[in-house]
């Protein structure tokens, strides 16, 4: 039986749980260094209430060199010119938008990086879920990928076996720098807009981003733990800072969640947490044909499956 709370409601519930849990997965992972919690609040354009959220960030741990997991709820009135870029008219209109998200930078550039973000927002008259996960390795280990894809894969098929085909895709498509010609990472899983226009059920779509968020620890830590403990050079440490660069440009100009933020009067610190502690931009960096660094630039520039 369908609960009788508001369905935006109970998606900000299940994303703060959703929260809790990994942030207790990835606390139990590292071993030494604990989440600080940051509760705020936002006022709308007006000076009033217009929600706010929770920021829990780890910083300088035995594995995790900064995590940021985030949950927010926030409403008020979105400026008519963003409201047409979500597809709406131009116009001013009332809007409420729930999520998590996280991104987390190992201290190894053994251990990839990862992102996932699951949210639901209310536009007017308009609804709909989106999201994805995705995991970004600085060095490519082929068992670590089809674990990650494998995972998502099974938790989407729960639901429509066309759903991982079409959600890969689309985050390959979406995580992809045109301007290095490259995808940020490995891909994963990307949507947005269910239920806006595909006449999906709501309820349906609410327990499939139930199952994907809490599918993430299974996603991502057996790799943190198979990999933590392996050596690497200070070379390698020198080619992971110089990838994250590539990590801040796609979300410093692509990003959606970035630009919504900024757009909606979003916290700061909270929308730029996804951006790792240290990196480099090296001019023009030059890989030995057949390295560990070459191997990954070129699956990075040939998107292959995975699951």
């Amino acid at each position: 039986m369908t609960s009788p709370l508001p369905l935006k409601h109970r998606c900000a519930t299940l994303f703060r749980e959703i929260q809790s849990h990994i942030c207790a997965a990835l606390e139990k992972s590292d071993g030494v260094a604990k989440f600080r919690s940051d509760e705020w609040s936002r006022p709308d354009a007006q000076g009033g209430d217009g929600g706010g959220g929770l920021t829990r960030i780890l910083a300088e741990g035995a594995i995790f060199e900064k995590a940021g997991v985030n949950f927010s709820a926030v409403h008020g009135v979105m400026p008519a010119s963003f409201a047409a870029k979500l597809g709406a008219k131009e116009q001013e209109l009332p809007f409420y938008a729930t999520g998590v998200s996280l991104v987390i930078h190992p201290r190894s550039p053994l251990v990839p990086t990862t992102h996932a973000n699951y949210r639901f927002l209310e536009l007017g008259d308009q609804a709909w879920f989106g999201g994805g996960a995705d995991l970004t390795p600085y060095y490519l280990f082929e068992e670590d990928a089809t674990h990650f894809h494998t995972v998502l894969k099974t938790a989407c098929d729960r639901h429509s076996p066309e759903h991982y085909p079409k959600f890969k895709k689309w985050c390959d498509e979406y995580f992809y720098l045109p301007h290095r010609k490259e995808t940020r990472g490995i891909g994963g899983i990307f949507f947005d807009y269910l239920g806006r226009d595909d006449g999906a059920d709501p309820e349906k779509l609410f327990l499939l981003a139930k199952d994907l968020g809490f599918a993430f620890t299974e996603q991502y830590i057996p790799i943190v733990e198979r990999r933590k403990g392996e050596q690497y050079t200070d070379a390698q440490r020198h080619f992971q800072l110089q990838r994250r660069g590539r990590y801040v440009e796609f979300n410093l100009l692509y990003d959606r969640g970035t630009h919504f933020g900024l757009q909606t009067g979003g916290r700061i610190e909270s929308i730029l947490m996804s951006l790792p502690s240290l990196v480099r931009w090296d001019y023009c960096p030059v890989y030995e044909p057949g390295s560990g660094e070459a191997k990954l630039v070129e699956a990075l520039q040939n998107p292959r499956a995975w699951a």
